[in-house]
């Protein structure tokens, strides 16, 4: 690389991540094929539309590309249509609502501080600003309360009702949440940008035929690159012909509000790169993969509830943890500036009903994903909980924070991260 200076910077990343434990439940390690394809010169492409109908001439290669990635994405979460231009998450779900809403609809999603997403209505996001949004909340107990749910649906009658989150450790009940959507005649969006490899690996309830449309992002449990899809069921047509907003159109409704709606060209690297993770999700040991990602996930929360954490819900049902730590008498940017020093990688976090504000919340947000992906099992959790709770407890002691990186980084050595040897 002719920039000495970037170059240092993309080795010292990576010497960062292959000596440290990366418990950030959105983030995960992806494969060397799908970096290879992310360095690509599908990047120089331009290929405004859709396969067979460009804007632009020379798309006969991506065209193939997407056509797989789109046909790979279709089978493996068995749904008609796929879309998988998006950018990320946040502009998939920016589509869903253009595509299915009108600014000024009412619109219904989980808040923000108690384990949701920006994108589902907070007021200083575009959906909380540009649709009249409602926020529904966990109960005490930190699970996800259906029946304040059901109120809110029959008193506020919103248009499309969003369910997914960022910080909510158990399952979803899609079943009584479309059922809860059908008080309203509402759309219910599935955002599973969180646990798709789950999903994928059956660790975790499937939404497709119950949500009227789904959204997932490609880069956390599925272990691909940064990237989006939107999934649904429905007749394709012609993406530039509007049509009314029916089930049956929900293909063209999502493709017209990618392209000419929000976006211009996709990126094909990024698209090729998806369709490597999803057929590398495909594989028999993918399954196996996402099983053990909840496994180790449950083993971290028994461990770290035995040293006396108090974990929202009481544990986990699937790839995270969310741990209120006042108990600890430590906030969540106290503990993880603390932790990052140790080597392992976690972010602060509100918990249900925190009494502190966003950015010095009670909470802390840790996930097992990575950890799995570079070969790590229970015992290695057992491990890990021990030196968390050593972290916390001296937390403002530097050197024994060393100490304990000297330590992380043997561990590591053990567990390289995709496509590097082991070290001797």
């Amino acid at each position: 690389m002719q920039d000495k200076v970037i170059e240092e910077l993309i080795k010292a990343e990576t010497k960062r991540q292959r000596e440290g434990l990366e418990m950030i439940p959105s983030e995960n390690h992806t494969s060397p094929d799908v970096l290879k394809a992310l360095g690509s010169r599908l990047t120089d492409k331009y290929s405004e539309g859709y396969p067979g109908k460009r804007y632009y001439g020379g798309c006969e290669v991506v065209d193939k590309v997407e056509n797989l990635a789109r046909d790979r994405a279709k089978k493996l979460f068995g749904v008609s249509h796929a879309n998988v231009q998006p950018y990320s998450g946040s502009p998939a779900n920016q589509a869903i609502y253009f595509a299915l809403v009108d600014p000024g609809d009412t619109v219904m999603g989980m808040h923000l501080y108690y384990g949701g997403h920006m994108t589902h209505g907070l007021k200083v996001n575009f959906s909380g600003t540009l649709y009249n949004s409602v926020q529904y909340h966990t109960g005490k107990d930190g699970y996800l309360d259906y029946e304040e749910m059901a109120d809110m649906a029959t008193r506020e009658k919103p248009k499309l009702i969003f369910v997914g989150a960022t910080a909510y450790p158990r399952i979803f009940d899609w079943k009584k949440l479309r059922e809860i959507a059908d008080l309203c005649n509402a759309w219910l969006i599935a955002d599973v940008s969180h646990i798709s490899g789950l999903i994928v690996a059956g660790a975790h309830p499937s939404p497709v035929g119950y949500a009227h449309v789904i959204m997932t992002t490609t880069h956390k449990t599925l272990r691909g690159p940064r990237g989006a899809m939107i999934l649904c069921d429905g007749n394709p047509s012609n993406p530039l012909k509007a049509v009314e907003r029916t089930p049956e159109n929900l293909p063209t409704l999502i493709d017209r509000a990618i392209i000419p709606g929000l976006q211009g060209g996709p990126h094909n690297h990024q698209t090729a790169a998806i369709a490597i993770a999803l057929r590398e999700a495909s594989l028999p040991s993918f399954k196996t993969y996402g099983k053990q990602i909840v496994k180790n996930a449950k083993k971290l929360a028994d461990e770290l509830t035995k040293r006396d954490f108090e974990l929202v819900t009481g544990g986990t049902d699937n790839h995270l943890l969310l741990v209120d730590l006042t108990n600890k008498k430590v906030i969540g940017a106290e503990a993880e500036v603390a932790l990052g020093k140790a080597g392992i990688t976690m972010n602060k976090n509100t918990v249900p009903f925190d009494p502190r504000p966003p950015f010095s919340p009670s909470g802390i947000r840790m996930g097992t994903p990575a950890l799995t992906t570079r070969g790590m099992k229970e015992a290695q959790m057992v491990q890990i909980a021990e030196w968390i709770d050593q972290v916390i407890e001296h937390r403002n002691d530097d050197k024994f924070l060393e100490k304990i990186h000297r330590d992380v980084k043997k561990l590591c050595k053990q567990y390289p991260l995709p496509g590097e040897a082991k070290a001797k």
